[in-house]
């Protein structure tokens, strides 16, 4: 039977897209019910909680942990911060350019893009201060919910491993892709606590919305590839139709 033809196929397709949605919905729905619990102060004993154990008793200004703690938790968080994002979305979007993927590439600036600014809108309007119960050991000017180093790492990250992944045709490499990313998102994520400029419940918002809005990106890259209005897959990978031939 034709692959083209093959209902096995098309179920499975489905099937994903079904499990894509309801596991982006009931993230989003994790971020509404957290934003709650937030601004009603249900959650303020359990951050100011882990923010404290995670600092030296009667030094607050120390790490608990080895020596080389706070440099590394620096340098990991850096990997979120605006300057190497949008440095990585630049050389993805260059490289879809180079393989003359047009309009992959336009909806990569757009899906980066469009969650940086939603990140941005959601700060301005839960307007949370940042957590004062512990010296913060690096700079921070911006509000705090939801992490913006949480989301936009996470959105760009996660949205690129999707991507990447898609032109595999091994399962174990789509596999390693995306593990890799999530657990450069939760590192990032996790060094805003340790760093003591977020409250985990920041983080936890950012991660969820994030990966939210990552798997949103790619149903819709999904829908958009069967309509062909972007392009497909490399040629060869396992989910790629293959090239239409007569009846």
């Amino acid at each position: 039977m034709n692959a083209l033809l093959d209902p096995r196929r098309w179920l499975f397709r489905e099937q994903r897209f079904l499990a894509l949605f309801l596991a982006g919905a009931a993230l989003v729905a994790g971020f509404v019910a957290l934003a709650g619990e937030m601004q009603e102060g249900e959650t303020h004993a359990f951050d100011i909680t882990i923010l404290q154990a995670l600092r030296q008793p009667g030094q607050p200004a120390e790490l608990i942990g080895p020596h080389w703690l706070q440099s590394a938790a620096t340098d990991i968080t850096a990997l979120g911060g605006v300057t190497v994002l949008a440095l990585v979305s630049v050389l993805a979007i260059a490289f879809l350019l180079l393989r003359r993927r047009w309009r992959q590439a336009i909806f990569t600036i757009f899906a980066t893009a469009g969650g940086a600014v939603m990140g941005s809108l959601l700060k301005d309007l839960f307007a949370r201060s940042r957590p004062e119960v512990v010296p913060h050991l690096v700079e921070v000017t911006s509000l705090s919910f939801p992490s913006g180093h949480s989301l936009n790492s996470a959105i760009v990250y996660l949205t690129l491993a999707v991507m990447i992944a898609r032109s595999f045709t091994d399962r174990t490499s789509r596999v390693f892709t995306v593990a890799a990313a999530v657990l450069l998102v939760l590192a990032i994520g996790c060094t805003r606590v340790l760093l003591g400029v977020h409250y985990p419940t920041d983080v936890l918002g950012g991660w969820t919305l994030g990966a939210a809005w990552a798997l949103l990106m790619g149903m819709i890259a999904d829908v958009l590839q069967k309509q062909h209005r972007i392009e497909e897959p490399s040629e060869g990978e396992a989910d790629a139709p293959p090239p239409h031939s007569s009846v």
